[in-house]
C-alpha cells in the first residue's frame, strides 16, 4: 500500500498535525484519534464502518470517512468460490471422520456447480451484486450455472441471468442450490437469515457467507445444519467474531469456516493503495468520493 501511496506523490508526515488525510488501521472505534482541523478526509482500511457509526464517529456532520469498498472484490469473491466448492464437496466433513469407511456415503451427498449434458444448471443466488459479486459472477460463469442477482434496487447486474431487488427476493431462497452473502451490515440486512429463511431453502442447498457475521442467526443456523434442513454451509465471516472456542459450528461436519482472512491485512496491503489514491485524487479535483461513507446507509 505504502510504495503505491508513494508512487503516486503523496508524502507521509510524522504527526497527525502536519496531515490532510488519516489513513485509519484499526477497526476499535476506541482506537480512533480525534481527528484536528487539518485533516480533510480519512481513509479507513476496511469495508465495514459499523462499528464507526455506532460509536457515533462517522456521523452526517464529521469529516468524510472513505471505506476500502471495492479494495478486497477479487480476493473475497475467490474466497467466496472456495468455500462453496469445499463444502459442496465436504471436505471438513472427510477431514474430520479421518477414516476411509465412510467414502460411499460422502461420495452420495457431495454437490456439483457444474450440471451434466441434458441437466438444468444449477442456481446460484448472489445477495449483495457489487464489486464482489461482479467478480465471483465472472468466475462462477465457466461453471455453467444460473446466477440470480439480488441488490437494494432490483437494478440489471452484467453478468446475472435475472436480477431482484431485496424486498422482491422471496422466492430466490426456494430456487437457489447455492446462496452466497455479500451483503453490508443495515438495518434491512441485519438478520436477514433466520429459520423462516433458513425453512425456506432446499435441503440439499448450500449457503455461503462472505459478507457479515450479523447477517445470519448464528443459533438458527447450527439448528438448520444440525437438522439437515439445508445441506451446509461456508462462513468467512460469523457471529460472534471471533468465534469462541467450543462453539458448536467448530464441531459441524457440514460448515466449512475460515477465519476473515479473505479481506485480512495481509491482502488489504496489497490492494489500499489504488483505492486512497482514487479518493485522494477525487479530492483534489473537488469531484465526490469514491469510496465515502453514507452513515445513514450503513456503508
Amino acid at each position: 500500500m505504502k510504495s503505491d501511496i508513494d508512487a503516486a506523490g503523496h508524502q507521509q508526515v510524522d504527526s497527525i498535525e502536519q496531515a490532510q488525510v488519516y489513513i485509519n488501521t484499526s477497526s476499535k472505534p476506541s482506537e480512533v484519534p480525534e481527528m484536528p482541523a487539518n485533516i480533510e478526509f480519512v481513509q479507513h482500511c476496511f469495508t465495514g464502518v459499523n462499528q464507526m457509526i455506532d460509536a457515533g464517529i462517522i456521523t452526517e456532520s464529521s469529516i468524510p470517512w472513505c471505506n476500502a469498498a471495492g479494495a478486497f472484490a477479487k480476493p473475497v469473491a475467490e474466497s467466496a468460490l472456495g468455500l462453496l466448492l469445499s463444502q459442496a464437496h465436504h471436505h471438513k466433513r472427510f477431514a474430520l471422520e479421518a477414516t476411509w469407511d465412510g467414502a460411499r456415503e460422502i461420495d452420495e451427498s457431495q454437490a456439483w456447480l457444474y450440471s451434466p449434458k441434458g441437466h438444468a444448471p444449477k442456481r446460484v443466488a448472489i445477495f449483495g451484486a457489487g464489486g464482489i459479486g461482479q467478480e465471483l459472477i465472472s468466475m462462477l460463469k465457466p461453471f455453467g450455472v444460473h446466477i440470480t442477482a439480488v441488490n437494494r434496487s432490483g437494478r440489471a447486474v452484467d453478468g446475472a441471468d435475472q436480477t431482484h431487488s431485496l424486498t422482491d427476493a422471496t422466492s430466490v431462497w426456494s430456487k437457489a442450490d447455492f446462496i452466497v452473502l455479500i451483503l453490508p451490515l443495515t438495518e434491512e440486512t441485519n438478520g436477514l437469515v433466520d429459520a423462516a429463511k433458513l425453512k425456506a431453502m432446499k435441503s440439499t442447498a448450500i449457503l455461503v457467507n462472505v459478507g457479515r457475521g450479523k447477517l445470519v442467526n448464528t443459533d438458527d443456523l447450527v439448528e438448520a445444519l444440525r437438522t439437515g434442513e439445508i445441506a451446509g454451509a461456508g462462513l468467512e465471516v460469523m457471529d460472534p467474531e471471533p468465534l469462541p472456542d467450543g462453539h458448536p459450528l467448530w464441531e459441524l461436519k457440514n460448515c466449512t469456516m475460515t477465519p476473515h482472512m479473505g479481506a485480512s491485512w495481509q491482502v488489504a496491503d496489497l490492494h489500499l493503495g489504488e483505492i486512497f489514491n482514487a479518493n485522494a485524487r477525487a479530492w483534489e479535483e473537488g469531484k465526490p468520493l469514491p469510496t465515502h461513507v453514507d452513515p445513514k446507509a450503513g456503508y
